[in-house]
């Protein structure tokens, strides 16, 4: 029995949807009703003006996909080069393609199955912070933490990725009941540790360590403080992954962004709405179905410099044709991008 996507037929590049992606660069695609007047002149320009104002590359996260019970990571990355999307982003963890199992060899060959695709990876990130805190009040989960961030960096730089998201500590982690509260003073002191003994490396392997603002764990809580943390290394490879969605509860990701400036050096766009009074990962929805002012972030963005990579970071691929999240998103980002415009009748 065919199941409702077969990864082996994947979609054309050629199809209309990869076409208007791979032109997204050059122009803007206007949507008109059948019969309706084309854009006028003025219409055009200022599409054409939002467009040339974001110049990002399109990314999405590996947790979005069906990986790896019903898609191997190929199939994944074809996938996302069919919808259109610039980059993936990878995952690292105990088990995967990804993984202390696994070195050089292996992720050199990812990275030229990515290239023969066409399709470039982001960066690496990896939920392993959490049950090995580099902050953690247990010293061999320390050690830990720190072994495998220093795996993390080593894998990056030999997927060809200059990216690796670092939580860099926590105070408290809600979602697991395993994680001793740890005192700010306390945290903060071990955070400078564990971070400032990754950086001879990642300089060494020209990998930026991006330490990402989490919110719900109680450690950098503003932008100032994560301003004061990165600018505290004196070195420019270690930098910001700024997440749009984890600071959505209470605070604003346009007053981050002008404030961390030139410190973001990667991007997670994640969707978040406050509609609900939910605090887990469920709170975090599909792009555009949240209460997050995408105009205002994407200004910021603009007004700031930032040229990088925009990735969707989301945690619930599609249990039925899990490749319309991925089409979805790719469209949604297409319309925050100014490569889309819908244009009325």
């Amino acid at each position: 029995m065919t199941s409702p996507f077969d990864p082996s037929a994947h979609l054309s590049r050629r199809g209309v949807l990869g076409t208007a992606a791979g032109a997204a660069l050059a122009a803007t695609v206007f949507e008109r009703p059948s019969g309706a007047a084309p854009p006028s002149a003025s219409q055009s320009s200022q599409a054409a003006r939002v467009a040339a104002a974001h110049p990002c590359r399109k990314s999405i996260n590996l947790w979005a996909f069906p990986y790896p019970q019903r898609m191997n990571l190929e199939q994944c990355l074809r996938l996302a080069k069919d919808a259109g999307f610039d980059a993936v982003e990878l995952n690292y963890d105990l088990e995967s393609d990804l993984s202390p199992r696994h070195g050089t060899a292996e992720y050199v060959a990812i990275r030229r199955l990515a290239e023969t695709i066409g399709i470039g990876i982001s960066g690496v990130c990896s939920f392993l912070f959490w049950p090995y805190p580099l902050t953690s009040n247990d010293p061999e989960k320390r050690a830990r933490g720190l072994e495998l961030a220093g795996r993390i960096t080593a894998c990056a730089h030999d997927l060809g990725t200059e990216n690796v998201l670092v939580v860099p500590g926590a105070v408290c982690i809600p979602w697991r009941t395993d994680h001793e509260p740890v005192p700010n003073d306390v945290c903060l002191a071990r955070a400078r540790e564990a971070v400032g003994r990754l950086v001879p490396d990642a300089e060494r392997l020209g990998v930026k360590l991006n330490m990402e603002n989490i919110f719900f764990n109680g450690f950098l809580m503003t932008p100032q403080e994560m301003a004061d943390f990165v600018d505290g290394f004196g070195s420019d490879h270690v930098k910001v992954h700024f997440d749009t969605g984890n600071i959505m509860m209470y605070q604003y990701p346009e007053h981050w962004i002008r404030i961390l400036g030139p410190r973001i050096q990667n991007v997670h766009l994640k969707e978040f709405t406050k509609k609900g009074t939910d605090t887990s990962l469920e709170s975090f929805r599909p792009l555009l179905d949240g209460t997050t002012n995408w105009p205002a972030v994407m200004q910021a963005f603009t007004d700031v410099g930032y040229r990088g990579h925009l990735t969707f970071e989301y945690f619930h691929p599609f249990e039925h044709y899990p490749e319309a999240l991925v089409f979805q998103t790719s469209d949604s980002l297409d319309r925050l991008l100014g490569r889309k415009t819908y244009v009325p009748s």
